[in-house]
């Protein structure tokens, strides 16, 4: 699944991942324009369509540079990044989106778990920016902001309307900066401010515990992300797991896979982790826009296909983490407790554009084993259980997958 320019993504964008792109190129080229003094020369090719005219783009050029009063905001190279940003964002989906070189090398930095920023992953839902859930240690969760929480401004300007790297650009910045949050439960009236102090923040996508219960061990296996690090840290978990199921099983109790607030990744480090619980078979189906299907099935000998495990999901758990947790109910694997996942099932491919930036599209959705799809709907536990948001040194899921192992 890995292409040297291309590589298939099903994310929620995570808070410090991505910044709002401007757009990159112009429609029409090829062309020798005047712009008010500055000649520029627009090359490449032109639409297909007879019917479509990109005389509208240059005569808006030519008025904004004619006419504009501040002629030091018209920055060339955003006034073109601002256009291609306008085509794609366009299509209205917030997964399709732009990604300027700056932003485009953030995205891909981010993806190996090192970022500034306060550190809450991001989401769209009812057109609105929503968190799916602040990162562990994070500024975010030291404020006090929770997974579902809604925002409504940011420094004091309306969300509504915005893009999700529009968000992430206005919301993210420098270590030691702040940034002022009004944010709205969903159930609640009135709004609140919180102010933010930025960081610099380091995480990494997989943590292994363990819990002695009754005599017995519990490991407790955390997954935030599916990203760059994510094979190598799975591993080294891996291996300290097996080496203690090999020792003595009798010892212990099983497996706790936590995927909450977990927002996706590559899609191949779905197949990847998935395959460590499965002998064989299908574990998620891409289906392209002409209807065509391909299945991707178990692609290596997976060294846990026998540990008794229970999933724990929530409404942050997304894209790839739905996929796992999917994938593995509808073979019967494992066992789901929580609550209902966000429900994203669409599929986007990273494409490197020339000048380092980027731009990711929708190009399919995926479907579980049992051609179910999720987007909008989610994936729904065996167990449902909610933890009280209210006492966070509780945590009544957990409690619940422990329980069931035993």
């Amino acid at each position: 699944m890995k292409l040297k320019s291309v590589r298939n993504l099903i994310l929620i964008l995570i808070l410090v991942v991505v910044t709002f792109g401007l757009g990159y190129q112009t429609g029409s080229r090829g062309l020798n324009k005047e712009f008010s003094g500055v000649s520029t020369l627009v090359s490449g090719k032109t639409t297909d369509n007879p019917s479509i005219d990109f005389s509208i783009f240059w005569d808006v050029w030519d008025r904004l540079q004619k006419s504009y009063f501040d002629k030091k905001a018209l920055n060339v190279q955003k006034m073109v990044y601002g256009a291609v940003s306008g085509m794609v964002s366009s299509l209205g989906d917030p997964y399709t989106i732009f990604l300027p070189p700056e932003q485009n090398k953030e995205a891909k930095d981010d993806l190996g778990g090192k970022f500034e920023g306060i550190g809450a992953q991001l989401g769209i839902k009812d057109k609105k920016i929503v968190v799916i859930a602040p990162l562990k240690g994070s500024p975010a969760e030291k404020a006090g902001i929770l997974p579902g929480d809604w925002i409504v401004k940011v420094d004091d300007k309306e969300t509504s309307g915005w893009t999700l790297p529009e968000a992430v650009s206005k919301i993210r910045g420098t270590k030691g900066t702040k940034v002022k949050l009004t944010m709205m439960q969903k159930t609640d009236t009135n709004t609140k401010d919180i102010t933010v102090v930025r960081d610099a923040i380091k995480v990494a996508s997989v943590d292994l515990e363990t819990k002695e219960v009754n005599g017995k061990t519990v490991y407790n296996l955390k997954l935030s992300r599916f990203g760059d690090e994510t094979a190598s840290e799975w591993e080294k978990a891996v291996d300290e797991i097996v080496a203690g199921w090999e020792k003595d099983k009798s010892r212990i109790s099983g497996l706790v896979l936590d995927l909450r607030n977990n927002p996706g990744g590559y899609l191949s480090g779905s197949v990847f982790i998935a395959s460590e619980f499965l002998p064989d078979g299908t574990v998620v189906i891409q289906e392209n826009s002409n209807g065509f299907k391909q299945n991707f099935s178990v692609n290596r000998k997976g060294r846990l296909l026998t540990i008794p495990m229970i999933i724990l999901i929530n409404k942050g758990s997304a894209s790839a983490s739905e996929i796992v947790a999917g994938a593995l109910s509808v073979r019967g694997r494992a066992k789901l407790v929580g609550e209902t996942t966000f429900g994203k099932g669409s599929i986007q491919e990273a494409q490197e554009l020339d000048d380092g930036a980027g731009i990711h599209i929708t190009t399919a959705k995926w479907l579980l084993p049992n051609g179910k799809w999720v987007n909008g709907n989610g994936v729904d536990p065996d167990v449902k259980i909610l933890n009280d948001e209210t006492k966070p040194e509780e945590d009544k899921q957990l409690e619940k997958a422990i329980e069931l192992l035993k």
